[in-house]
This record gives structure tokens, sequence and C-alpha cells, in this order.
């Protein structure tokens, strides 16, 4: 009884010390660590969005090419085309003496005009504006319109660059509050047409300058020194913020739980970016003074920032995948699940290739002898392959992630250990054999 007694003290003496050692706080040295490298995580999301409004302004002032291909479909959107065809249709009214406008049509083309005009209405003064309005209208959705925009935007992006950089004259100004373009060669068009209709009073009318205006803010010019100073960060932002992200979770004393923080803490930034982006549409589009068309003026900011929207995506996206794949490639219980049923997944497959005779030869030994490295070096292509490629989108980082699933599977079907290398060195004889043992007996 004393024995056991003795014994009975000395375990809950052990236990005793272990709950002990198990309340010990950790060394400071650990959370001096864990606090630099939570630090670290927290900066590298709060840059994600300003990294992402530096890349996109960096390549609107800075590429020609990329300006012109994010303002090109303005020229086809309805609400601008109709938005500019008011704009030229007040502009040239301003110019037409209605007084003096039949006495001005020579005698032979007076019935063409008087049939034209009769038909839009009583109104001397509706009538004509509804005859240049259409005219118009229809310069603006012929192709001539979009040549004109097209070549205007890729002739003034220099001064586009200037004005937000400093000041330039340009077909492209920017005062206090505003961003035009003049739409002279426009009207000049529409004066083409209004004489060729029968409006020859329209030939008369000077070179008319108007502009048409692209962005509208009320503190614009302040702006500008931001985005001169987004735009020198536009390359090295984005990647400061993933390296101090990246630099936390190197640090941290649990990596692969950092590094799910961190990535989802990117995504959950950027996401914050797009619903900013949103909520300045509906700030803009409310501040807009009442002569201002609210659909162009919509259509205007949702093209400008169309691939600023893309690249929200596109880092939300990368940042919930790479948390899924660290969260797969951790000890719970449910990740543990899945990689079982992907392993199971593979198993199958293999041995029904087997079964059909498929064999994989000296391939199959390389392949599970260097599988860590063939792992990596997929990874790193993938990884490379999101970083080189050029204004990727959130569907073309999923494509990356399947395409390295695929190889990942393939690389797996591979490195299966097959009934091939594991035959046993003394199998059964086969049944001809047998027949041959009992005939030679």
């Amino acid at each position: 009884m004393d024995a056991g007694g003795d014994d009975l003290a000395v375990l809950r003496a052990r236990i005793a010390a272990l709950e002990a050692s198990a309340e010990v706080p950790r060394p400071p040295r650990h959370r001096l660590r864990s606090f630099c490298a939570a630090l670290l995580i927290v900066i590298g999301c709060i840059l994600t969005p300003l990294g992402i409004i530096a890349s996109w302004t960096s390549d609107i002032v800075g590429d020609t090419d990329r300006y012109v291909e994010t303002v090109t479909p303005l020229a086809a959107d309805p609400a601008v085309q109709d938005a500019v065809a008011t704009r030229v249709t007040g502009a040239v009214m301003e110019h037409i003496d209605l007084t003096s406008l039949l006495e001005g049509v020579a005698p032979e083309q007076r019935p063409l005009l008087e049939k034209a005009l009769g038909k839009l209405g009583n109104s001397l003064e509706g009538a004509v504006s509804s005859f240049v309005h259409d005219r118009a209208q229809d310069v603006v959705a012929s192709p001539a319109f979009q040549t004109i925009w097209t070549d205007a935007n890729r002739a003034i992006h220099t001064s586009l660059d200037r004005a937000l950089t400093g000041s330039d004259d340009g077909a492209v100004q920017i005062n206090t509050d505003t961003v035009t373009i003049d739409l002279a060669p426009v009207i000049d068009r529409v004066k083409e047409r209004l004489v060729d209709a029968g409006l020859t009073v329209a030939g008369n009318i000077p070179e008319v300058h108007t502009d048409f205006t692209v962005l509208k803010a009320d503190d614009i010019g302040k702006v500008k020194t931001g985005f001169s100073l987004l735009q020198v960060m536009g390359v090295w932002l984005p990647v400061i913020s993933v390296l101090l992200v990246a630099g936390g979770v190197l640090l941290a004393a649990h990596r692969r739980r950092s590094l799910i923080a961190g990535t989802l803490g990117i995504a959950v930034a950027a996401l914050f970016l797009g619903v900013a982006l949103t909520v300045f549409r509906t700030v803009y589009l409310n501040a807009l003074p009442s002569g201002v068309s609210p659909a162009a003026a919509g259509a205007v900011y949702d093209t400008l920032v169309r691939y600023l929207r893309t690249s929200v995506r596109v880092f939300v996206t990368l940042g919930v995948l790479i948390a899924l794949a660290a969260w797969l490639s951790g000890p719970s219980r449910p990740a543990t699940l899945v990689r079982g049923l992907w392993d199971s997944g593979i198993s199958a497959t293999r041995a029904t290739a087997d079964r059909a005779g498929m064999r994989t030869g000296p391939v199959g030994p390389f392949v599970r002898r260097y599988r860590t490295w063939i792992t990596w070096i997929l990874v790193a292509a993938a990884a490379l392959a999101c970083v080189f490629w050029p204004h990727p989108t959130g569907w073309v980082i999923v494509g990356i992630a399947l395409g390295l699933l695929f190889a990942l599977a393939v690389l797996a079907f591979l490195a299966e250990e097959t009934g091939e290398t594991h035959e046993p060195h003394n199998k059964p004889p086969e049944p001809h054999e047998i027949d041959e043992g009992h005939t030679a007996h």
C-alpha cells in the first residue's frame, strides 16, 4: 500500500510539474519577434491599395498605348455619344442665325431644307436644333468619330502627362477642377453633314472650339502632386508591399498561420479598395453640375478605372488562392481529409492505369527521387507567370492556379508507387509452369 501511495504521489508531482511548465510565459524574445512580424504584415497590407493605385496611375500616365486602350471604348458608348452630340449641337446653334436661315439658302436647296425641317415640328428653333443634333448623332455614331477620338487621345497623351505632373497648354488641359478635350474636329464633321443635308448656312460657321469634360473633381489641381508621387512609386510600391508581407511571414514563429493571415489581409485590403471605388463613384456622380450627363460621366468613370478594378480582382483572387494553398498544406483535420481524398484519387487513377498496362519506365523512379525539387520548380514557374504576365486578370490567375494544380496531379501520378516496383521475389508460379511440372513428373 505504501509503495502504491508513493507511486501515486510521484505521478501527481510529475503532472503538477508539467502543468507548471505549460503555464510559463514565452520569453520576451518570441513576443518581440511576433510583434515585428505582425507589424510588417499589417504595413504591407495597408500599402497594398496604394500600390494598386500607383501601378494603375503609372500605366495610365506613362504608357500611351495603355492610355489609348483605356479610353478607346468611350467613343462607342451611347451615353458618351449622346453627351458629345448635345455639346456639339449647342456649340453649332450658337453660330446659326435663325432669322436669316431660309433667306441664306440657295433656291434650289430650299425645298430640301423646308421638307427636312417640316418633319421635325412647327418651332423653327426646335426643328433646327433637332436637325443639327441628328447630324451630330450621325457623326459621333460613325467610325469616323472613333478614329477622331482614338487619334486625338493618342496625340494628346503627352499633354495629359504634363497636365497631371506639371502644366501644359494643349488639347487636354487641366484646370482647377476639370480635364477637357477639344471637340473642334467633331464640329467640323457636323458642319460638313449639315451642308450636305441642305443647311448651307452652316458653311458660314467659323471654326468653333468647345470642350468635352472627361474628368471633373473639385480639388483636382491639388491632386497633381499626388499623381506625380504615385507615378514614381508605380513600380516599387507594390513590390515593397509584397516584400513587407513576405518578411513578416519569414520572421513569424508560426509561418503557415502568418502566411494565411498575410495573404488574406492583402485580399481584404484590395477588396476595400474595390468598395471605395464604388462608393466614390456615387459621390462623384452626385456632385456633378446640373448640365452634365450622369450617364456619360458614369461611363467615363467606369472606363477609366476598369483596369484598376481588374487589379483589385487579381489581388483578391491571388490572396485567397495562396491562403487556401497554405491552409491545405497544414495539419488541421479538414486539410488532412482533403489531402487524403486527393491522394486516394491519384492512387485509384494510377491503379486503373496499371491494370490497363500503362507503365512509366524510368520516369517514375526519377520523379519519385526529385519530386520535391520538381514541385518547387512548378510553383516557382506559376509565380513567375503571375509576375511577368502583362496586365493579368482574375481569370488569368485562376487559370494559372488550375494549370499548377493539373501539373501537380500529373507529378503525383508519375510518382505514385505501383506493383511493378514492389514485385515479390518468390512470386507464385504461373499456371503453365505448374502444368509443365506435373508433366515432368
